[in-house]
């Protein structure tokens, strides 16, 4: 039996509970149906065929969640640093136990190549533990003196906090935002995106067998103008943390703005990779070719425009096609496949109307489109537009997607501003072996992160987040606690200073 044969059985059998059961809720520590009773089919994008069935919240199971999270939250506030710190370690070897399962779950759930989702799972491990390190030192602040006072800051959880994750990644994406929020003390109310629910559920069962109190982490399923959005409005959810659309973050800001509701957004991105001609052109080609084309193209951070200096763009765009067109499009559950079907045919519906759109603007369509994959999912092969003006919408606007616009520069000026003329602002990339052009062109970038001569390679104490439309606020380090804790200066008098005195 092959690997994949092998792949394709024991997802069948992991993915028995939740046809038999489906996806639940979960609310203090208990798995429970939506109060109403509703639910949704969710299906796999492989075939198109219902996995199972979920919960389908409304403004009871939120209020029941919240409810949940607001009675524990005292309790887990003011646990010690080191008693949370054991506790997230634990999640984190909880973890890399059944990190396989969650692979093949997820690569089943999202369509995603198990290759990635094997990734993904691990680094969901090392989030819990990086943070887990963190939680000690997470209430630390400064001390500043003047010659009559002294102060000191210091930092205490916010609150129960809503996060809502989005559908590409799953796994790797909710333990981002969880596990800084409870090394800082929050208390969690949690909803996964309704296309791909499935890891979610795995994840806080982890999470209480591995010692945490219930209530501090609870989980409704939904969509997201209902369970998403009464969470959102809900007045004793302190802050929201959500990774999607840049219209829904919009959406969700309005909805919060009632309750003064703290919130942090990482949205979308048209990103940028920029290739001067004298560059390490193989390197930066397989650079281009994996942050387009893993992961489906669905992620934020994808170099979805290739900004080529003129003079070796021919040259560049070869390199890069032919590495395209060796990418094996397949199931994702195949060791050897690299691009799988997309998310859902809503989805693909939007992809294959820019691929319309580009070809309707002038654009030439080098490679890829729509293909037929196992199953009859939503494929788009690894597809490649030249002929791009910076004018066309799909040198503009967020496709998310396997599809890369090319579009040539003459000058350090004119790719600059092509590169900071989207609504956009989330990563950057740039391959240059002038230091001072690197300097200069990354300072002016409009992007919360560039990499410089290299590909998205994530250093977990380092801010992660965009500018403009791409978000708001900082992940990673310390700049995590700074969303998740609220910061209080307390100033004692040290000198007995001379007191202004009115009436008397």
């Amino acid at each position: 039996m092959s690997d994949f044969e092998k792949n394709k059985e024991k997802v069948s059998e992991l993915l028995d509970r939740f046809s038999k059961t489906g996806v639940l809720n979960h609310i203090n520590g208990e798995s429970v149906p939506a109060i109403s009773g509703d639910t949704f089919e969710n299906i796999s994008p492989i075939d198109l065929e219902v996995v199972c069935k979920v919960s389908r919240s409304n403004s009871s199971d939120v209020n029941t969640a919240v409810d949940a999270a607001n009675k524990a939250f005292f309790e887990w506030a003011s646990l010690p640093g080191q008693e949370r710190k054991k506790i997230l370690h634990s999640i984190a070897d909880g973890i890399e136990k059944r990190s396989e399962e969650i692979a093949l779950i997820e690569a089943v759930d999202t369509g995603q190549s198990l290759r990635f989702m094997s990734k993904a799972a691990l680094r969901g491990a090392a989030n819990f533990r990086f943070f887990a390190d963190q939680a000690p030192s997470g209430k630390d602040g400064e001390s500043t003196f003047t010659n009559s006072q002294t102060n000191i800051t210091m930092r205490y959880p916010i609150g129960p906090v809503g996060i809502i994750t989005p559908w590409n990644t799953p796994f790797m994406l909710s333990t981002w935002k969880i596990a800084p929020a409870l090394a800082a003390g929050c208390t969690v109310v949690h909803k996964p995106a309704e296309f791909s629910p499935l890891t979610a559920k795995i994840l806080i069962e982890i999470a209480e067998e591995a010692g945490l109190p219930n209530g501090v982490w609870n989980t409704i399923n939904g969509y997201g103008e209902e369970a998403g959005k009464f969470l959102t409005e809900h007045p004793d959810i302190k802050a929201v943390s959500f990774v999607g659309e840049s219209a829904t973050g919009s959406m969700i800001m309005r909805q919060g703005a009632e309750t003064l509701k703290r919130v942090h957004f990482e949205l979308g991105g048209k990103n940028a990779v920029v290739v001067f001609e004298d560059a390490d052109l193989e390197r930066a080609a397989d650079a281009v070719v994996f942050m387009i084309y893993s992961l489906n193209g669905e992620r934020c951070t994808s170099s979805s425009r290739l900004l080529i200096e003129d003079s070796v763009k021919e040259k560049f765009v070869q390199m890069v096609l032919k590495k395209a067109e060796r990418i094996k499009v397949g199931h994702p559950l195949d060791p050897n496949t690299t691009v799988g079907p997309l998310i859902h045919p809503i989805h693909e519906e939007k992809v294959k109307e820019y691929l319309e759109i580009g070809i309707k603007e002038g654009a030439t369509l080098l490679t890829g489109g729509s293909v037929d994959g196992p199953g009859g999912g939503p494929y788009v092969a690894p597809t490649i537009f030249t002929d791009v003006t910076r004018e066309m919408r799909i040198a503009r606007e967020e496709i998310f997607g396997p599809v890369l616009v090319v579009i040539p520069f003459q000058s350090d000026k004119e790719a600059l501003e092509i590169a900071n003329e989207t609504e956009y602002g989330l990563a950057g990339y740039l391959w240059t072996n002038d230091v001072t052009r690197a300097f200069q062109f990354s300072q002016s970038m409009e992007a919360g992160m560039i990499w410089v001569n290299s590909e998205n390679v994530r250093h977990l104490p380092t801010p992660f987040g965009g500018v403009k439309s791409s978000g708001i606020g900082r992940d990673g380090g310390d700049w995590s606690f700074d969303f998740y804790m609220e910061t209080k200066n307390i100033s004692f008098a040290t000198t007995e200073h001379k007191i202004p005195k009115l009436g008397g």
